[in-house]
């Protein structure tokens, strides 16, 4: 569903960010990605849907390679969700009309189609009764619990969720990673930066571990957690124990 050919990404003559990253995520898979902050996560996911650009490389979702100058932005921006750290909601809107304005505007969904299909979702995600609320009156769990809603109302076959739980309260956290885990179970292709270990280790179908813009470790939750190979994975993981 989605791969990475020798991806490189520099800000500025001096600082790389991504080095030959080359991987790929089939469909249907959970992939974590973990690793020290400044490491290069977020900035990846960044680059699948063309938040950020690349400076050599190639990235393909679905066949389409993405920073081909002949491919269609809007088009590709369609297709993969795409959930912020800091909700990034329309505050003047209420929650209803932040779930409908994508598929109004973008599949040409009737108000009536768009209006059911958001009640449909705020269920999905235990916020029924916030249907007329605005982002203001919301806590940050159910405003990133509306961020993910609005993210499935275009029906992506991708999400890519770029630290769902930093923003938050800590007791928060679980409200918002029970949504995200009832979503691992759908077949929708997932990409989750997250400091959150339990959660990648009970969701991920495979945990990636980056390190100064590199892709250290490439394994299954099991094997990571347990065995990691690389020694800064293995480092990285007795700190966090310690």
């Amino acid at each position: 569903m989605i791969r990475f050919d020798k991806v490189n990404k520099w800000y500025g003559p001096h600082l790389k960010v991504l080095t030959d990253i080359t991987a790929e995520v089939n469909k249907g898979e959970v992939v974590v990605l973990c690793g020290p902050s400044g490491s290069g996560k977020t900035t990846l996911i960044r680059t699948i849907n063309r938040l950020e650009p690349i400076n050599s490389g190639t990235i393909t979702v679905n066949g389409q390679e993405t920073h081909a100058k002949t491919a269609n932005v809007n088009r590709l921006r369609r297709d993969i969700g795409f959930v912020f750290q800091q909700f990034n909601l329309f505050p003047h809107m209420s929650v209803m009309d932040n779930i409908m304005l994508a598929p109004r505007k973008l599949r040409g969904m009737s108000r009536a189609q768009a209006e059911e299909k958001a009640r449909t979702l705020l269920a999905r995600v235990g916020l029924e009764d916030k249907a007329g609320s605005y982002p203001a009156q919301l806590s940050g769990g159910q405003s990133q619990r509306v961020a993910i809603a609005r993210s499935l109302a275009m029906d992506p076959p991708i999400i890519l969720f770029d630290e769902p739980t930093s923003a938050l309260d800590p007791e928060m956290v679980g409200e918002v990673l029970a949504v995200i885990k009832d979503l691992a179970h759908t077949g929708i292709t997932m990409m989750c930066v997250t400091h959150e270990m339990g959660f990648a280790r009970e969701v991920a179908d495979r945990v990636w571990f980056l390190d100064k813009g590199g892709l250290l470790e490439d394994a299954k939750p099991d094997e990571f957690f347990s065995s990691p190979k690389h020694p800064r994975a293995q480092r990285f993981l007795a700190d966090l124990r310690h």
